[in-house]
């Protein structure tokens, strides 16, 4: 065994190594995107392969072939890449698995970078899978080697719930001897099994009913549930990384409480948690977001006629991340214990709201946007840096509600009102779910402007390669597609144009606009934060002809862009030449 500080993404990668996984697929999604990235860097090491997919449900497929071979493979995702890798999934789960497979889904409490939290244990319950909750890197590790000897034991694929602060946290993780034994890739046929028509499917559901019950039975056992003793009637089941802020709270507060920590959230070990409940007299259930623990106690305490009193989202929230203070917060109040608050500082931090990056090549496509449309427009968009385009002054982003959604969505608008619409996404975005909806919008003739905005990589979850860039996941050349060719493909009209020069794009729109079809413009430029880009000569503000009338700052919102001893001026530390302030200036007072 050896010792290593590690993030929780880290700790799982290199656990899946331990466990023999020669095969990663993934999309990348925060907070998961460590997890592919690590495996990446050792992926040759190892003799392991891995993949960014075109998106989640590819991932899961491609995860899905790899163990119908006997291979063991590892999937990983965000909370929300579920939802599109279910499909998939929820068929999966009557079918089985041959090889190891075990599906990461980084949950993420308080939604720091996403559309929503939902909370993925109810995936499990719906599925009927095994689901794992960490609290801590080193349980990472731990429980995805107990992970595929589950999956393999039952033939089924297992699901893996770190949250947020357990994939970003750091700690010391030792870690096992790295030995992947290569496994002969071989498909046995049963269509019995692996074809899902009807017929199948209604004995597998049976069978699958059963499984769950056995593995019920399993992990009745397992050292990943177990127990601190306490002291007094009152006890508390905890799950996640809600451990750790437990832990710490009955430090602060001074109280030694018995606990019953849950590892295994699904199936829950029904014995182990009434053995822990019987004699106690409350029991308080600390888990973020749903309460999906606390329903299946309460379950148990009715079925058991237990005179137990329980306490869960009646005084913990149902939304939002939990930390160390908001646990003690409600212990104290709970116990009645007063304890000393630290005094705030009263330090004002000035607000800062989220920004594209000055020289982002998506800024000066929303700019001419606004512009031709003069803000008279639907303006549909989707996941990405892009989305940012919502915020003042460019204001072009209207709606953000999934992956692919906004050319889906600009097709409803379409048929519903008369005002233009102007839907945008980003490159990889397209790949992973904007190719159905341009179809569509071709296939029903929707007269949308459908605007790509290609900065040449997934940029907002860390510049990993797409279909259209030139690599892989492990740094090998890519067979890359070109996007205008496969929308020509489509027979639906294109132009590329460079995201910098903004008289362009103003040209294409007004084209767009005028359309009596579909119409894509694909705004092409890298991001500016692309290592290897080529840098370009930086502006400045002639201050003798600056006339202090901010159009520059006021059209643009470039964070570069500052305003000062009665003119505007440019930093020089944050400036990357884009020229998008130079565009604006009414008198020209901007110049390299």
């Amino acid at each position: 065994m050896k010792r290593e500080l590690l993030m929780g993404n880290e700790a799982i990668a290199l656990g899946a190594f331990e466990a023999g996984v020669e095969i990663i697929a993934a999309y990348p999604g925060t907070p998961s995107t460590e997890i592919p990235e690590t495996a990446a860097r050792f992926a040759k090491q190892y003799g392991a392969y891995v993949e960014f997919s075109t998106n989640e449900k590819v991932a899961l497929e491609v995860g899905i072939g790899a163990s119908w071979a006997g291979k063991r493979a590892l999937v990983t995702m965000k909370h929300v890449g579920v939802n599109v890798a279910s499909d998939s999934l929820m068929t999966l789960a009557y079918t089985g698995v041959d090889g190891g497979l075990v599906i990461v889904s980084a949950d993420e409490p308080d939604c720091h970078s996403s559309q929503n939290e939902q909370d993925n244990r109810i995936f499990a319950r719906f599925a009927n899978v095994p689901c794992l909750d960490p609290s801590s890197p080193q349980e990472s590790r731990d429980m995805i080697l107990f992970a595929y000897d589950l999956s393999e034991l039952f033939s089924t694929p297992v699901i893996l719930r770190p949250t947020t602060r357990v994939c970003h946290g750091r700690g010391d993780v030792e870690l096992g001897e790295i030995n992947i034994q290569k496994r002969e890739g071989k498909f046995t046929k049963d269509i019995t099994r692996y074809v899902a028509v009807p017929s199948h499917a209604r004995i597998q559901h049976k069978k699958l009913l059963d499984k769950i019950e056995k593995i019920r039975e399993f992990v009745e056992d397992s050292n990943l549930n177990y127990t601190i003793p306490g002291e007094g009637k009152v006890g508390v089941i905890v799950i996640g990384a809600s451990f750790n802020y437990l832990m710490e709270s009955l430090q602060i507060l001074g109280i030694k409480l018995p606990i019953l920590k849950v590892g295994i959230s699904h199936p829950l070990a029904r014995n182990k948690v009434l053995s822990f409940i019987k004699d106690l007299e409350k029991v308080v259930i600390i888990e973020e977001l749903e309460p999906v623990i606390e329903n299946d106690v309460k379950i148990l305490i009715s079925e058991n006629q237990l005179n137990l009193k329980l306490y869960g989202k009646t005084i913990f929230p149902r939304t939002g991340e939990f930390s160390t203070d908001l646990v003690t917060e409600i212990l104290s109040k709970f116990f009645r214990i007063d304890f000393p608050k630290e005094q705030s500082k009263n330090i004002i931090v000035p607000n800062r709201a989220p920004l594209l990056c000055a020289g982002c090549p998506h800024r000066s496509t929303f700019y001419a946007i606004k512009k031709v449309t003069r803000g008279k427009a639907i303006f549909p968009s989707d996941i990405g840096c892009y989305t940012l385009g919502f915020s003042r002054p460019l204001q072009t982003v209207d709606t953000c509600i999934s992956m692919g959604a906004s050319f889906g969505v600009a097709c409803g608008f379409a048929k519903s009102t008369k005002e233009p619409i102007v839907a945008t996404l980003g490159d990889s975005t397209f790949f992973h779910a904007g190719i159905p909806p341009l179809i569509n919008a071709k296939y029903n003739n929707s007269k949308i402007v459908a605007v790509i905005l290609d900065n040449l990589t997934t940029a907002m979850t860390g510049h990993q390669p797409h279909p259209g860039t030139q690599l892989t996941a492990m740094g090998e050349p890519a067979g890359s597609v070109s996007i205008e060719k496969l929308i020509a493909g489509m027979d639906i009209p294109v132009e590329v144009v460079d995201a910098t020069d903004v008289k362009s794009i103003e040209e294409a729109l007004k084209r767009g606009l005028q359309s009596e079809q579909v119409y894509v413009i694909v705004s092409r430029g890298p991001c500016v934060l692309l290592k290897g880009i080529e840098k370009r000569p930086i502006y400045r503000v002639e201050v003798s002809m600056c006339r202090a009338c901010k159009a520059c700052i006021k059209l643009s919102g470039c964070p570069a862009l500052e305003f000062k001893d009665g003119h505007s001026s440019i930093n020089p530390s944050v400036c990357t030449g884009c020229g998008l302030c130079a565009y604006i200036c009414p008198v020209e007072a901007i110049i390299r």
